[in-house]
């Protein structure tokens, strides 16, 4: 007999998973990449001040972490980062380069021996950056993306395509790094080198646009001297995004273009396979990675609509093969070394690992970063992938998380609260994957649903131009339809919904909250909130444009920046709400919601504000990720009137 389910008030379930459980499991392995024949990969490690490290997978099988602390391989790159390593084999000996998160210098690193610096210090600015290495043994150089400060404020930047020393003579002196590309670009990707050397191809782009608006796919010819000559554009432009381009073995240009309304493969200029659906997505990092051309001629790709699979495809038959497992998302990261692939993925019930595909048997198995669950797996939500229907008809994607738990249900005459969740970005989309941090809320009796609005990735180019002009509206209103269908159709409670999101999610909660009143409550982490500040010198370089596209150009519809801004409407909010926010980030500084806070001030709304040193622009600490998911919990506790068991209370002021 199995034991007695217990009916017990929503939010009040005991649940094994409490907050250090959850921030435990925070993140997953990145940037996987052969080195020989071992396979390679960053991981995140929450409870050592959020550093990530480098992991080695040996011939035989075991994962050696070959940084110790504090060595943090993580490039700050246009802020968000980017791939901050390469590896080759020389005399026998793996020799890779990284980035180190303190000093943003390159390094060189043989096992056996202490990192060596193989870049200067600036003293102008942030400093000098790398991203996006790729290894030159026959050179003795790695070429990549520099970027360059030229004075202290965020847009007194410079990039270009750079060739360092391995000797480590440009470690004390700028002047003997090389720069390969003339600047016309404020944005690029790394080189990808041709087999035979003679040719290297990148992407570049500048503001207004972002990379998923338009970018340019450039080749150039690699001279004797290692100078790149007669640089070129081949393809993307203002209102095609060019994704991700490489080499096949054979020597062709292949890349991922947007040409279509979707993100589709070409090579030489001709489509390949063409279908409506990703081949590629945004590109949020430098580096990232939807395919990898196989020496036998097929393709390992990342494809589908909403998450994305991986497959093999064979671009003569157009047939795609996915990979069988348990997976239902992998991430864009993959490496390709003979017939292996090796890619990230995760399912709803397991966190992501690292999947190597064998072509010829079509066998995926994981090899690193294995999932082990930290409790018993019937705790696990179980995800329900849904369409709800919008305003003038459209399509909203979204994924429900019901309030899960073995050994309990709710009250028969209760509906359970539930929780909105508004993807960052906001060009991204919510993966479909096991979340702790999901967990630790429908374990107890709370339901999730993450909004995939539009103006999300993943469903071709219209569905993500949505949100062109309308960001405040479109987003605001999906996240609405979907709390009230299901309120409406007796899921969710309609006097217990929250919504919340982190950065550009902290934009939707809180446009959410000062502009409708579906929700109770809200949480709003390291937010956008006052657009007339959030810009050219108050955010970083990368998305100092970014809202010519998303509320209209600013020079035309100064009026549109105050009417959107949340902070014009502070005095519109009633609901409870709890703001997060780390004092290094600079993407959005404090200063945001600081200036919120200010308009707010004696206007009685039950609140609270908390601070994180040393965390930027999303958390990494463990014990950062505790306290604000503790605190979260405890916002919805009281405004739901709710007693979860064990969990401390979040002063609120008024």
């Amino acid at each position: 007999m199995g034991e007695t389910v217990r009916s017990l008030a929503y939010g009040e379930w005991p649940s094994p998973i409490d907050a250090a459980t959850a921030a435990a499991h925070d993140g997953g392995p990145e940037s996987v990449g052969f080195v020989g024949d071992e396979v390679w990969w960053t991981e995140p490690r929450p409870t050592e001040a959020g550093r990530r490290t480098l992991v080695r997978r040996h011939a035989d099988g075991t994962e050696e972490p070959v940084l110790p602390a504090p060595w943090n391989v993580r490039t700050r790159v246009i802020e968000y980062g980017g791939r901050p390593w390469a590896g080759t084999v020389r005399g026998g000996v793996p020799l890779v380069v990284f980035v180190n998160f303190a000093d943003q210098r390159l390094y060189r690193y043989e096992p056996d021996g202490e990192p060596r610096p193989l870049t200067p210090v600036s003293p102008v600015g942030q400093g000098l950056r790398w991203a996006d290495p790729v290894l030159l043994p026959e050179r003795d150089e790695v070429w990549c993306v520099l970027e360059e400060f030229t004075g202290d404020g965020p847009g007194d930047v410079r990039r270009v395509l750079a060739a360092v020393p391995l000797d480590g003579s440009a470690a004390g002196d700028r002047g003997a790094v090389r720069e390969l590309s003339d600047g016309r670009h404020r944005f690029v990707t790394g080189p990808r080198l041709a087999p035979d050397g003679r040719r290297a191809a990148w992407l570049g782009w500048d503001h207004p646009r972002m990379p998923w608006d338009g970018t340019e796919l450039l080749v150039a010819d690699v001279a004797a001297d290692g100078t790149l000559r007669d640089a070129r554009t081949v393809a993307g432009g203002p209102e095609e995004s060019v994704a991700q381009a490489d080499w096949t073995p054979d020597g062709r240009l292949l890349y991922a273009s947007d040409r279509t309304g979707w993100w589709n493969l070409y090579r030489d200029g001709e489509p390949v396979c063409p279908r409506e659906e990703e081949f590629g997505g945004p590109l949020w990092k430098l580096g990232l990675c939807w395919f990898a051309p196989l020496d036998s001629g097929l393709i390992a790709v990342l494809h589908g609509r909403g998450a994305p699979a991986l497959g093999i495809l064979d671009p003569e038959t157009c047939e795609v093969v996915d990979a069988a497992g348990p997976w239902s998302e992998f991430t864009p990261t993959l490496a390709a070394h003979g017939e292996r692939v090796v890619a990230v993925g995760a399912g709803p019930r397991s966190g992501h690992e690292v999947v190597e595909l064998d072509t010829r048997t079509g066998h995926a198995r994981v090899i690193g970063a294995r999932h082990e669950d930290a409790v018993d797996p019937a705790y696990y939500p179980e995800p329900r992938v849904r369409t709800f229907t919008g305003p003038d008809g459209r399509e909203i994607h979204a994924q429900v998380y019901p309030p899960h738990h073995p050994g309990c249900t709710g009250p028969a005459d209760e509906r359970p609260p539930y929780v909105i969740w508004a993807h960052g970005g906001p060009t991204g989309r919510a993966p479909l994957v096991l979340d702790l941090e999901i967990a630790y809320f429908t374990s107890r009796g709370i339901g999730v649903a993450e909004v995939n609005y539009g103006g999300s990735t993943g469903y071709g180019r219209e569905y993500r131009n949505r949100l062109r002009g309308q960001w405040g509206v479109v987003d605001v209103e999906d996240c609405a339809a979907v709390a009230l269908a299901l309120a409406d159709e007796g899921t969710a409670d309609r006097d217990r919904l929250a919504v919340r999101g982190g950065s550009a999610g902290g934009w939707t909660t809180a446009a959410s909250l000062t502009t409708t009143d579906v929700y109770a409550c809200g949480t709003i982490s390291y937010p956008v909130l006052d657009l007339t500040g959030w810009g050219p010198g108050e955010t970083h370089d990368f998305e100092s444009r970014y809202l010519e596209s998303l509320i209209g150009p600013r020079a035309e519809v100064p009026e549109r920046y105050a009417e959107r801004s949340p902070a014009a409407h502070a005095d519109r909010l009633t609901a409870p709400f709890l703001m997060l926010q780390g004092l290094d980030d600079v993407i959005c500084p404090p200063a945001q919601c600081e200036r919120f806070l200010a308009r707010l001030a004696g206007r009685g709304v039950p609140h609270a504000y908390l601070t994180f040193e040393g965390e930027g622009h999303g958390f990494r600490r463990a014990e950062t990720m505790v306290r604000a998911l503790e605190a979260e919990l405890s916002l919805y506790a009281q405004v739901f009137g709710m007693k979860p068991p064990g969990v401390p209370t979040l002063e609120l002021a008024t």
